[in-house]
């Protein structure tokens, strides 16, 4: 499974679409691969695009949700619907959540974090990635890293501080790819330089992240919490 959920979104109604559209944008465990508002074009195109969940609606023209859900088979939907007399039969395709219209991002959210629950129990995540670094090309397990930072050097690569005492230096890779391929509810990034393993966070205040940089060892590193990331991190920190 992606570290990202992958999502296509559907709904024939292009203000609920736009909407719908916003509400996934500002999730950042959430990629929107496509969004349609035509159920046939969705059908015609879901064999060639990688994604792991559909998020759409059930009254439609020409064919509706629940149909559509019967012919793809085997991905994990979310139903967001007007319509409260379809839940019975949403429940007996295995839907994982079926959300009325208005949709609140509060709910929105909690059915994607059991769509993300469902896709790890079929779908054990990695827990390594590869990468090229200044060693060559190097395995680099999550639960070893601290933090990473933006080299001093160029800032094309990235240095990664592990929990070792070790370091080394990724090559040519941005934050937003690292964040893309890090477990999303493990690291956070907290400024515009620097992305930290949750695990490792001792304390923190309103403008100040406090890591303990070894494991099993007292040494700390003080890195600034940026205004612009604050809430994501708080966000992490509730779950």
């Amino acid at each position: 499974m992606h570290t990202k959920l992958k999502c296509l979104l559907l709904d024939d109604e292009l203000p609920g679409l736009t909407y719908l559209k916003m509400l996934c944008e500002q999730m950042p465990e959430l990629e929107v691969v496509k969004a349609f508002n035509d159920p046939m074009k969705l059908l015609k195109e879901s064999a060639a695009l990688d994604f792991d969940l559909c998020i759409l609606d059930i009254e439609m023209p020409g064919i509706n949700g629940l149909e559509l859900v019967r012919l793809l088979k085997n991905k994990p939907v979310i139903f967001v619907t007007a319509y409260k007399e379809y839940a019975a039969e949403a429940y007996d395709l295995e839907a994982v959540d079926y959300i009325r219209k208005p949709v609140q991002q509060e709910r929105l959210q909690k059915a994607v974090e059991k769509a993300a629950h469902y896709l790890r129990a079929v779908f054990p995540e990695k827990t390594f990635l590869q990468v090229n670094s200044d060693r060559g090309k190097t395995v680099l397990f999550f639960d070893r890293i601290a933090y990473i930072t933006v080299s001093e050097n160029d800032k094309r690569d990235k240095k990664v501080y592990l929990r070792n005492g070790q370091d080394l230096l990724i090559k040519n890779l941005s934050l937003e790819r690292l964040l893309e391929q890090l477990p999303a509810e493990r690291f956070c990034r907290i400024n515009k330089r620097d992305i930290i393993a949750l695990k490792t966070l001792l304390y923190f205040s309103h403008d100040e992240a406090v890591i303990q940089l070894k494991q099993n060892q007292d040494e700390e590193v003080r890195l600034p919490l940026g205004d612009a990331y604050r809430s994501r991190f708080l966000r992490l920190l509730q779950k």
